[in-house]
């Protein structure tokens, strides 16, 4: 087999298996989701283990980086750094947006804005790649944007969320550093050192994450099942104008930006794509279960609506191929 019918090959069957994940995941979520509805008293007891939980999904998410992931935000400091200040005013202000004007309880308008304060959503990146968009810096937005999420989200949760419910943002930020940055740091190194262990574990490991994430779901869910015919609808509304401010606007973030086609389908997801995962750990930890359910929510809807965004864009073509991804700005 010559090495262009080869490379064809992995890369035929990479589609079919990000294909695969955008199709199950949300599947399996939802079935989380009800399981947690009707059979509440399975899951509230492992409320305690979600922070837990949370750290074996960022541990997994480490695994799969690798340093040149990182020297790509050096390439290209422009376009990684518009990645995240979208992200980090797109959503939030958006989150806070949606709560004021649907005039939400303070448990559910705190889980909101909580939701959009978030760093990246892990399936993004599967996101850009269907969507034929850049990969590379939809994986450098994310890293980044995961990296500093122990300083940027407990100030943007002060800060937008402040009047609603008293906010420890001190506290917030043990709890992130303990359950996002330093499961990915030691992911990267036990990546770095264990390279040929790793690699036999990669395929496994997008659905190693996707079954613990329908786990918290199905925890957050069964926290708040008692509450959830009364506020599932409005909840529902905030996260599905939530999730399509993000897509919409993080790829006009990337047009106005002066960005080429292929990193605006990146921007999309990485702005309107949210580690719901913390988000639901920190609305149980220091809110309340009902403060927990627009994460959960928000769990399902943005894989769905991702890969419907994905499969739309799959299907229209680059309007700048040739154009260079504002690699030198």
């Amino acid at each position: 087999m010559s090495p262009s019918s080869s490379a064809s090959t992995t890369a035929a069957a990479e589609d079919r298996l990000a294909r695969t994940a955008v199709t199950v995941f949300p599947l399996l979520v939802l079935a989380a989701g009800v399981a947690g509805y009707l059979t509440p008293s399975t899951f509230k007891p492992l409320a305690p283990d979600v922070p837990y939980l949370l750290g074996v999904i960022m541990f997994c998410m480490g695994l799969t980086l690798t340093p040149p992931d990182f020297a790509s935000v050096l390439r290209r400091p422009w376009a990684v750094a518009l990645g995240l200040l979208a992200h980090y005013i797109i959503m939030p202000g958006a989150g806070w947006l949606i709560a004021h004007g649907l005039g939400l309880s303070p448990e559910l308008a705190v889980g909101v804005i909580l939701v959009g304060c978030a760093p990246s959503g892990t399936a993004s990146n599967v996101m850009a790649y269907l969507a034929k968009g850049d990969v590379a810096l939809s994986v450098a937005v994310a890293s980044v944007s995961t990296l500093i999420a122990p300083i940027v989200t407990p100030l943007l949760v002060l800060l937008l969320a402040g009047s609603y419910l008293p906010i420890d943002a001190g506290s917030m930020v043990i709890d992130i550093v303990k359950t996002v940055l330093a499961p990915v740091i030691l992911g990267v190194l036990v990546r770095v050192f264990l390279r040929r262990l790793v690699a036999r574990t990669l395929p496994i490991l997008p659905w190693a994450s996707a079954v613990v994430i329908a786990l918290i779901v199905a925890i957050v869910v069964a926290g708040s099942a008692d509450k959830i015919a009364a506020a599932g609808g409005i909840v529902f509304l905030a996260v599905v104008l939530h999730n399509g401010f993000g897509l919409g606007l993080g790829y006009l973030a990337g047009r106005l930006g002066g960005l080429d086609d292929k990193a605006r389908r990146a921007l999309a997801f990485e702005v309107g794509m949210q580690n719901s995962g913390l988000a639901a750990t920190l609305a149980t930890a220091h809110f309340s279960p009902l403060a927990a359910l627009p994460s959960a929510v928000f769990s399902l809807w943005h894989n769905v609506s991702g890969a419907v965004v994905a499969a739309w864009l799959a299907r229209r073509p680059l309007r700048d191929p040739g154009k260079p991804a504002n690699a030198s700005r």
